[in-house]
C-alpha cells in the first residue's frame, strides 16, 4: 500500500526515524551497511559479496568493510559456500532480525509524528 508523502514529510520521517535509533543507543549503522543489512535480510538468498556489489552499484571492497562491521556487530555471518569455496555465503542472524524488526517498529511509530 502505497502512501503519498512529500519530499520534506519523508526526510522529517527520515530525522525522527534517525534521531529515534540515536535516542535508543541501537548500533550507529552508515547507509551502506543500511542497504547492505537490508538488503540481506528482505531480498531472496543466497547472497554474496559479488551479488551485494552488483545489486547495490557499490565496489567489493566497500561491501567488505560494511560487512565487517556488521559481523562484528553480529547482524550477519559469513560462510563458505560448499559448491564453490571462492564464494562466501552471507547468513543471516537472530541479532541482525531482532535489530531490523526494532527499527521498522521505530520507523513505523514515528510515522505517525510526521505532520500531514
Amino acid at each position: 500500500m502505497a502512501v503519498p508523502i512529500t519530499d520534506m514529510q519523508a526526510l522529517h520521517l527520515w530525522r525522527l526515524a534517525v534521531l529515534a535509533g540515536v535516542q535508543r543507543e541501537t548500533p550507529d549503522l552508515s547507509a551502506r551497511q543500511m542497504a547492505v543489512l537490508l538488503t540481506v535480510y528482505l531480498t531472496t538468498p543466497p547472497h554474496t559479496v559479488r551479488g551485494l556489489a552488483t545489486l547495490l552499484n557499490v565496489s567489493k571492497p566497500a561491501i567488505t568493510r560494511a560487512l565487517d562491521r556488521l559481523s562484528e556487530l553480529e547482524m550477519v555471518r559469513r560462510k563458505a559456500d560448499e559448491a564453490d569455496r571462492r564464494n562466501v555465503l552471507l547468513q543471516r542472524t537472530i541479532k541482525g532480525s531482532v535489530f531490523l524488526r526494532d527499527w521498522g517498529g521505530i520507523v513505523s511509530g514515528v510515522a505517525q509524528d510526521v505532520p500531514a
